[in-house]
């Protein structure tokens, strides 16, 4: 034990980065050995319903409970954002869809400037702690704490440390990722407008995932890599998949986190104002996953069980397991490994995963012997897309740069 919270946080930091390196070598294992291949040769619409629906729905406690922390910054924040994006663009005519492609910056700037004032004449002086810390754009001195210039390097902890049991609670939340990732990439590839993925592509990303989680483990981040939800909800509010908008915007994170006088400039943002844009960027998820229910036959009860069985299941569960661990102060697993334990309560507190754990059962093993079972799960409108070479769209979408298909042709 370490009496200086210092040389503390110092040990936590190696021992995360150690098993973040442990869980990336699971992740570029699932990868790039064509482990998630063969789950994605057998997902069909149906079970991306749930997948797709509750990867969006799955944070719901990051919007509108967030939000009201401070309703008088977030609930305008949530208005101005839906009228400019939804209310304006037919209101207001412009060229190339301006209105609607940076309604999230003017948002951001309207009311980050309406809660400047705010905390200028004094509104939040004599509030508590929590309206303050939620409330005010200038607390905790963050600002001034931030370094100008910081470029982090590898080992900047020390030598990571490893441990059997952080290493594979790590791996359980590693599947986890993977799983949300998947319908994350699902959707973005909706609104993109791009063919569904080729299962050799989603399980190339995963792979290529597993190697940022490496860089996260070797540079100390203290969390891993996974895929953005909001921003795919962002393609669907703004309506542009351009990678070219992708790499700008890596370049501008890496240009803020170097500088760190921008990047705290950009943190003192109150968190009320994000949780609004989750509102609208998390509900866009969801509704991409809805909207694969046009490929399933929703007269049959079969599809009606399986959907419905799985949203509630993945609704129901991981509530469960997350009153139990509130109120009892560990999970309802209870062996003798708390490793063991971690690993149940991670995997089943993610909504996205009960959910196609259940509905992935039940559409490989309900009634699969029915000639109607292929149709009424919508398997017949993604079966041209099962291998990259049968359609050119997909070549289009999901080529390697610099032709590198070529080097690897199982991708």
């Amino acid at each position: 034990m370490y009496i200086d919270p210092h040389q503390r946080f110092k040990q936590s930091m190696r021992a995360i980065q150690g098993a973040l390196i442990m869980a990336s070598l699971f992740h570029m294992i699932i990868g790039f050995f064509g482990f998630w291949r063969i789950f994605g040769r057998f997902l069909n619409p149906l079970a991306a319903v749930p997948l797709v629906t509750l990867t969006g729905l799955g944070f719901y406690a990051l919007g509108f409970p967030q939000l009201a922390k401070c309703i008088e910054i977030g609930l305008p924040a949530l208005l101005i954002l839906v009228l400019v994006s939804q209310y304006f663009p037919h209101l207001i005519k412009f060229r190339g869809g301006i209105i609607e492609r940076f309604a999230v910056l003017f948002t951001v700037a309207i009311v980050w400037g309406y809660a400047e004032v705010l905390t200028l004449v004094g509104a939040y002086d004599k509030t508590s702690p929590n309206t303050q810390f939620s409330c005010r754009t200038d607390r905790s001195g963050l600002i001034s704490a931030a370094p100008w210039i910081r470029v982090p390097y590898p080992f900047q902890w020390g030598g990571p440390s490893f441990n059997a049991g952080d290493s594979f609670a790590m791996m359980a939340s590693s599947l986890v990722a993977i799983i949300e990732s998947t319908g994350t990439f699902i959707a973005a590839s909706r609104y993109g407008s791009a063919t569904p993925m080729p299962p050799s592509v989603l399980s190339r990303g995963i792979g290529w995932q597993g190697i940022g989680i490496l860089l996260d483990g070797l540079f100390g981040t203290g969390s891993g890599t996974t895929a953005s939800v909001e921003n795919a909800g962002l393609l669907g509010l703004t309506r542009n998949g351009s990678r070219r908008v992708v790499q700008i915007s890596a370049l501008f994170m890496i240009f803020f986190s170097v500088l760190g006088k921008f990047g705290a400039v950009l943190a003192s943002i109150p968190f009320p104002i994000v949780a609004a844009l989750y509102c609208v960027l998390f509900a866009y998820v969801a509704s991409a996953g809805l909207g694969f229910l046009q490929f399933c036959n929703l007269n049959s009860f079969r599809t009606k069980f399986i959907i419905g069985f799985s949203l509630f299941m993945g609704l129901s569960v991981p509530q469960y397991f997350n009153e139990y661990i509130v109120t009892s102060g560990r999970g309802p697993v209870h062996s003798g490994s708390t490793a063991f334990n971690n690993i149940f309560q991670v995997i089943f507190s993610s909504p996205a995963t009960v959910a196609i754990m259940v509905a992935y059962f039940l559409d490989c093993t309900h009634s699969v012997g029915h000639s109607a079972t292929r149709r009424d799960s919508g398997r017949h409108w993604w079966v041209k897309f099962r291998y990259f070479e049968r359609d050119t769209r997909s070549e289009e979408f999901y080529s390697l740069p610099f032709n590198l298909n070529r080097f690897f042709p199982s991708f």
